[in-house]
């Protein structure tokens, strides 16, 4: 009996590729994170200006709790506006480019 066993460094290992993920390059990929990204900030936005909302019901009419509500709900607006210029330079890239980065794949040049 054997206390040290055989090991080979160049056994193989086969990674699949789940069947619910249908990205196949990295066009795709960039695309995928472009968009959930500006999902994500507008959802994240929306929810500051909601809370800055609540904030603003529950202050009581205290001048210092007012004024930190006025500027969580300036900071959400301002996001929003930010969210949604980002999505429109991209739009124009896209078009002007005629790259495709949200909703498609870029291809890139194959080498020789």
């Amino acid at each position: 009996m054997a206390l040290i066993e055989t090991v080979y460094a160049q056994a193989s290992l086969n990674l699949k590729q789940p069947d619910t993920i249908k990205i196949t390059d990295l066009g795709q990929l960039i695309s995928a994170l472009v968009g959930t990204t500006l999902i994500i900030a507008a959802l994240l936005a929306f929810l500051y200006l909601v809370l800055g909302g609540i904030k603003w019901i529950t202050s009581g009419g205290d001048k210092a709790g007012m004024e930190e509500a006025r500027n969580k709900i300036t900071h959400a607006i301002v996001g929003l506006i930010i969210v949604g210029s980002a999505w429109a330079i991209m739009t124009l890239v896209q078009n002007f480019l005629g790259v495709q980065i949200i909703g498609g794949s870029i291809n890139f040049p194959k080498p020789y």
